[in-house]
């Protein structure tokens, strides 16, 4: 019976071996296919959105627009996210070796999962380090950016990054994986990718970077926000050393060179990229709104519109980032000095820095300010009164203010910052190529953070006397004159009704003297007023105003005689190409500051055609530079020459540029010395230089200082000075070319020294840049 017994017994075991065995194979296939739908289903994007193929094929999406120099130099970017794109090759070979190195040496190994590491990870329960490959750190940008610490949510997230990884490494080469990866990390400081880290954090090329530098930034790819430079420099360099000790696990460096450069400090050339701040922050400006136009009517392959802030075009510009940088140096530098001056002269006056005008226009002026303010509009919205927003502007707050020694901390009401601001002298400059049209170089003003008003494309100012080249030119064209002709200086008076004055017009010269017969040479070189008038009263408004649109001025332009004196407004755009047409022996061409603009894949979108059309014929263009080459000779622009001149004369000195080579120039100096304007040229350079204040009742008391050939002209000489010395950019020295049998008398004697000390448009007082 026990027998029996122990054989049913033996049955029962069989029977329940069975049953488990069957049920734990079912539990086992059940799993499997469970796990291989989750798979399946994460796939198809069931448990959250997975990148599309073109989302794969295309990992590059919202990135910034670069502008670009002529040399190839990124000016600045538009953008949302501030991430550019490289190439595999692009990239610094000891950045990619320090990066597989620390973060997924058998990159090259695996197909995109290290079932090695995974196993690992998996029995240490992560003890020992996370699994994650190179290709899935990409995915997990792609898909989340930071993981969830929520154990179900992170294994959903984890399988998400499987299946992108082999998604990638099936449709990307290793060396684009590694491409794409750097593009789209964020490395903080509203820099994404390793083109914008290296420019944030030490102000370069990705190329350029040392293998301590690429360190850190390799260190950041592990948690960007903990290992920040800025914030935790000292977390920073030892993440910096763990990577450097990887390299030299790795025999990518030296025992020595890992402990040489792990004793080296933390060496940050720190400048966050944005809108304001940079080089040619006034022409980005300019150029962004050009760009806003330009998307209205240049269409995608598609028919969508383009975005400037995040489809990675590239905007190839015809500016020279190092005229650029010489330009705004020369502009600092003067305008630094001079508002010292200006500052000295305004501590006396107690309407600061308006002079004589009444309370009430000034009054006028602070309301019409307050009322353009940002707090003004707040406070609007806010739904306040006209009454309580202007009373808080007699508050004293904190505020930090621009002074040209470096940003101050303070205290003052919102009203005295606004006197306080009205007090700064502001300038533009643009440099165009006048054979091409090519701006080369754009400022327009001292500061785009502070002062963001474009005194070069944007601010029309009156010219002053650097109009009367315009009235020279019409009187050679029609009169058949030379600029050896002779003309009277004296009294002149054109009476009412004619060439529409409504009421006798008599102009003066600037110190109420006549000189008698004078040459054309000479009247441009002194800028006399009566020598203008009676051109213009010869030849007719009419005449001067079409001759100054044909030359590319768009502003309106009255038909009065006055306008011979330069009482005008008119943008330093404008003025810059008008003169160029000289130059380039009478044919215009359009300012043009686009070479081509490409997609994000290189494919070109857009090149412009240069605009041009003949103005003037090559004898009478070239008068007109003979014309403008006598004012820096020997008259408001001579300070440009070399100091002395031999015979114990002294008056230029403090003046340093001692230019030897032919110059055309043109100062100009407006009512009251509002407006000072110096228009320079070379053969292949043509320059423009505006100084003045925002307002025009803001000025120097005297034109001593106010006058062009002491605001204006030392920002062009300073200028000049700078691209002379740096052989690379190629500024002529040579002669204007002449026409071949040339038809009009322009070699007329001048004597060296027939310089009117008291006229408006000369030196008349020291001043050392």
């Amino acid at each position: 019976m026990a027998i029996k017994k122990n054989n049913n017994q033996v049955k029962r075991t069989d029977k329940n071996s069975a049953y488990y065995q069957k049920k734990f194979w079912k539990i086992f296939f059940i799993g499997l296919g469970s796990i291989g739908l989750f798979f399946l289903f994460t796939s198809w994007g069931l448990f959250g959105a997975m990148p599309s193929f073109e989302d794969l094929e295309n990992p590059d999406s919202n990135l910034a627009t670069e502008v670009i120099s002529a040399d190839g130099v990124v000016l600045g970017k538009y953008f949302q996210k501030n991430r550019s794109q490289l190439k595999y090759s692009d990239l610094p070979k000891n950045l990619v070796q320090a990066l597989i190195a620390t973060e997924d040496a058998r990159f090259y190994q695996h197909s995109g999962i290290d079932a090695r590491g995974t196993l690992r990870a998996i029995s240490s329960l992560g003890t020992s380090g996370g699994a994650s490959t190179l290709t899935q750190q990409f995915a997990k940008q792609l898909l989340h950016g930071e993981g969830s610490k929520f154990l179900p949510f992170r294994i959903k997230q984890k399988v998400q990054e499987w299946i992108v990884a082999i998604r990638l490494e099936r449709q990307y080469t290793k060396n684009e994986i590694i491409a794409m990866y750097c593009n789209v990390y964020d490395f903080g400081n509203n820099s994404v990718g390793v083109s914008s880290a290296a420019k944030t954090y030490f102000s370069k090329e990705p190329k350029d970077l040392t293998i301590d530098e690429s360190a850190i930034l390799v260190g950041m790819f592990k948690n960007s926000g903990l290992y920040n430079p800025i914030r935790n420099p000292q977390g920073v360099k030892n993440r910096r050393n763990v990577v450097l000790s990887q390299m030299e696990k790795g025999n990518i460096i030296t025992e020595d060179q890992k402990l040489k450069l792990q004793s080296l400090p933390i060496k940050l050339n720190f400048k966050l990229e944005t809108h304001k701040e940079g080089t040619a922050t006034y022409f980005r400006e300019y150029l962004r709104d050009y760009m806003k136009k330009w998307v209205e009517t240049n269409k995608k392959p598609d028919g969508s519109d383009y975005d400037i802030y995040k489809d990675g075009l590239k905007i190839y510009t015809t500016i020279d980032s190092r005229m650029q940088l010489h330009a705004e140096e020369a502009v600092t530098a003067h305008m630094a000095n001079l508002q010292e001056e200006f500052f000295n002269q305004s501590k006396g006056n107690k309407n600061a820095p308006f002079v004589n005008i009444s309370s009430a226009e000034t009054q006028r002026i602070l309301n019409q300010a307050m009322k353009s303010s940002s707090r003004w509009a707040v406070m609007k919205s806010m739904e306040k009164t006209d009454e309580e927003i202007i009373a808080s502007f007699s508050e004293k707050t904190k505020m930090t203010v621009f002074s040209w020694k470096g940003e101050k901390d303070t205290i003052m009401t919102p009203l005295d910052s606004i006197r306080y601001y009205k007090h700064f002298l502001q300038s533009g400059l643009m440099a165009m190529e006048p054979q091409t049209g090519n701006v080369k170089a754009w400022v327009g003003g001292i500061n785009y953070k502070y002062f963001q008003y474009d005194h070069v494309g944007q601010g029309a100012r009156q010219v002053g006397s650097t109009f009367k080249p315009f009235v020279y030119a019409t009187a050679i064209e029609q009169l058949n004159m030379s600029p050896c002709d002779s003309i009277i200086d004296g009294p002149f008076m054109i009476r009412k009704g004619r060439h529409n004055v409504t009421e006798d017009w008599e102009p003066k010269n600037s110190d109420n003297r006549y000189r008698g017969m004078v040459t054309l040479k000479r009247g441009l070189a002194n800028s006399i007023n009566t020598v203008s008038a009676k051109l213009m009263d010869k030849v007719g408004p009419e005449a001067v105003v079409d001759l100054a649109h044909k030359l590319g001025i768009k502003s309106e332009i009255p038909f009065q005689p006055s306008i011979a004196l330069g009482a005008v407004e008119i943008t330093v755009e404008d003025m810059v190409a008008a003169y160029s047409t000289f130059a380039n022996q009478g044919v215009y061409m359009k300012p043009q500051f686009i070479s081509k603009i490409e997609d994000k894949s290189g494919v070109i979108i857009y090149e412009p055609i240069p605009e041009s059309h003949d103005v003037l014929n090559k004898d009478i263009a070239y008068a007109v530079i003979k014309l403008l080459e006598g004012v820096t000779e020997g008259g408001s622009g001579d300070r440009l020459r070399t100091t002395g001149g031999g015979n114990g004369d002294n008056r230029w000195t403090g003046y340093p540029y001692q230019f030897r080579n032919p110059i055309a120039g043109k100062t100009g100096t407006t009512q009251n010395q509002s407006d000072g304007w110096f228009m320079g040229m070379v053969p292949n350079l043509v320059t423009g230089v505006w100084v003045g204040c925002e307002d025009r009742s803001a000025r120097f008391k005297s034109i001593t200082y106010g006058q062009g050939a002491t605001a204006a002209l030392p920002v062009w000489g300073y200028f000049m000075k700078l691209c002379y010395a740096d052989p690379l950019l190629k500024v002529s020295k040579a002669s204007f070319d002449r026409p071949p049998n040339l038809s009009i008398k322009v070699d007329c004697y001048v004597p060296k020294k027939v310089i009117d000390t008291t006229a408006v448009e000369q030196d008349t007082g020291e001043f050392e840049l």
